[in-house]
């Protein structure tokens, strides 16, 4: 993590990637263009393909060259489809087109890249769509591995971490309460390093960020979440849910079972990052309606 995102410069948003795109996610994706399609055709000629809708029915033809066919039927529709080119300005399948494509591909806005993988994905002739499939599958190891908001859906990329999702994280950075805000942070650095994300210590640092806001709305230092939550409740000056404090007091008896986070560090909890950033964001927005409900009730923290 950058120097710059440890200390909340960098906002939430660009480290979670939502409406944006580092160079390391967009290389990461031609390269899986790379390895699923472009390699296929080893600059061979598609020339003699392009225009010849009866290939795939002919008895007798070249195994090797059927991957250059579908490559020049791929051609047709991103050119026609996509690009929106006369399908005549085609030059082949060579270094030159290559190039055009590569230049697009790491020009384009962001949002363009997304339009684009799906498109190739959608439109690459795949008779049982083995190919495809595993391109789709390994562009969401790599967007997952990036942190980006986006992955394949049914084929589709969709949208799978919101705005508001990320506005309550950083909502919560701004609490000038200083456990809280170093929870909170603590806990996005661990989820968003890279190169060795730590799910578990993440959880462990949103926990307790709840905790120490909740300790702090009790008056009560000492206290544990759930000593807190049921003094919070007791004491009616904060008007909350039952059911709400209810849930947070069972998300910290789950990080505290057998198979949890806090009391068995040294044991391998079956975590990944849908976990760690649900309870970074769940933790966050609570934080945040405590905050709220506090400020109403009239107690200063």
């Amino acid at each position: 993590m950058s120097f710059s995102q440890r200390k909340g410069i960098t906002p939430v948003k660009n480290i979670i990637q939502i409406d944006s795109m580092d160079d390391d996610l967009r290389n990461r994706l031609w390269d899986a263009l790379s390895i699923f399609y472009w390699s296929k055709v080893n600059n061979k000629s598609t020339c003699e393909f392009l225009f010849d809708s009866t290939f795939a029915q002919k008895k007798s033809y070249n195994p090797t060259d059927y991957p250059v066919y579908k490559m020049g039927v791929l051609l047709q529709k991103l050119w026609h489809g996509y690009f929106k080119l006369p399908i005549d300005t085609i030059e082949d399948y060579s270094p030159k087109t290559n190039k055009k494509i590569r230049d697009y591909f790491f020009n384009c806005k962001w949002n363009e890249v997304y339009d684009f993988i799906e498109f190739v994905a959608n439109n690459y002739p795949d008779e049982n769509n083995s190919v495809n499939l595993k391109f789709m599958d390994f562009s969401n190891s790599i967007l997952k591995e990036e942190l980006s908001t986006y992955q394949f859906v049914g084929g589709k990329i969709a949208q799978i971490t919101s705005e508001e999702e990320i506005a309550e994280i950083e909502e919560a950075l701004k609490i000038p309460i200083s456990p809280v805000q170093q929870h909170i942070k603590r806990g996005l650095e661990l989820l968003s390093d890279k190169k060795e994300p730590d799910y578990r210590n993440s959880i462990k640092e949103s926990i307790s960020a709840v905790e120490s806001i909740c300790k702090l709305i009790a008056n009560n230092n000492k206290a544990t979440l759930t000593k807190a939550i049921e003094t919070i409740e007791n004491g009616k000056k904060v008007k909350m849910h039952p059911a709400l404090g209810h849930a947070f007091i069972n998300l910290y008896s789950y990080t505290n079972d057998a198979d949890g986070i806090r009391h068995s560090l040294k044991d391998e909890p079956n975590l990944d990052l849908e976990d760690a950033k649900f309870m970074l964001v769940s933790c966050s927005a609570f934080i945040n309606y405590l905050i709220v409900k506090s400020s109403k009730a009239g107690i200063k923290l």
